[in-house]
């Protein structure tokens, strides 16, 4: 299970709907994400690599405000 911004994200969703489930990212936000850093939308997030990880919690962290912040 990866765990970004705090929260678990469940492993068998894909990383588009995985993502919304912190707190200030939505759809939009998610797919941002994900073009940004040239991931696949449709890819699960058991799927990811740990760099992969690291880089959406880097960007997250970095350029939204979220969770606890909100």
């Amino acid at each position: 299970m990866a765990r970004i911004a705090g929260v678990n994200i469940p492993t068998q969703k894909r990383v588009l709907i995985g993502l919304t489930y912190i707190h200030g990212i939505g759809r939009t936000r998610a797919q941002a994400i994900l073009d940004k850093l040239a991931i696949p939308p449709e890819r699960r997030v058991s799927q990811l690599t740990d760099a992969e990880v690291l880089r959406i919690r880097e960007l997250i962290d970095r350029e939204f405000r979220v969770e606890g912040d909100l």
